[in-house]
């Protein structure tokens, strides 16, 4: 990994932990929403090493593949082995899977459990495909619509451009936290990034959802 890249990681994670941080200083839980992906494994084990009161933070995850937890594709297996570390491992994490076969079946089921959690987020962190998807608002997605419009916390997605059924915060709910950041990688996302800033048809490039809210940018090359 590259230096930019590593320094990158580490500032996003001292921002993050300011913000919980702060949030503590001023109600009893905070909730952090991370994405999966290879991008965030640096940071994850940055804000892995932050002496927080890991007790009182809620974790869970923007979107995840339906698939076991203990799967290579599982965003939850990529949490718990790189950010649920050492102290951080007292956070009170929540998957966004169940027993259930399909993400259909499953939804209400992880809906009850999420609305426990310490809502508005403190922060949510996004990652940005080079399609511009992000969490699971993928372009070619059928539930995208959905996605974009409801008022229920979670959707589940189908995509054809993806082997795996999904499950998904929708816009709406991921809006309501008090801070967004995007933590990308590359020229090629810094290039859909520009895209999506010079126009606005967010089926297109979904990103283009949180970017009329305050967003902090960690790019680097």
């Amino acid at each position: 990994m590259s230096q930019a890249r590593q320094q990158l990681a580490i500032q996003l994670a001292e921002a993050v932990a300011e913000a919980l941080r702060a949030d503590l200083d001023t109600q009893q839980r905070a909730l952090l929403v991370v994405s999966g992906g290879s991008t965030p494994v640096p940071f994850f084990e940055a804000l892995a090493g932050y002496a927080l009161p890991w007790s009182r933070i809620d974790v869970t995850l923007a979107d995840e593949r339906w698939v076991d937890a203990e799967s290579a594709d599982s965003n939850a297996r990529l949490v718990r082995e790189h950010l649920l570390q050492g102290a951080a491992a007292a956070a009170h994490f929540v998957p966004l899977t169940s027993a259930a076969e399909t993400p259909e079946q499953g939804v209400a089921e992880v809906t009850e459990r999420v609305e426990g959690l310490a809502w508005p987020a403190s922060v949510v962190i996004l990652g940005m495909g080079g399609d511009g998807h992000t969490a699971s608002l993928f372009p070619d997605s059928r539930e995208l619509e959905l996605a974009l419009s409801s008022d229920e916390p979670l959707v589940a997605v189908r995509t054809p451009s993806q082997p795996q059924p999904r499950i998904t915060f929708s816009a709406g709910r991921l809006h309501q936290a008090r801070r967004h950041m995007l933590h990308i990688n590359g020229d090629d996302k810094r290039s859909v990034l520009a895209a999506a800033l010079g126009g606005d048809d967010v089926r297109a490039l979904p990103i283009r959802a949180f970017l009329a809210c305050p967003l902090a940018i960690y790019w680097a090359p």
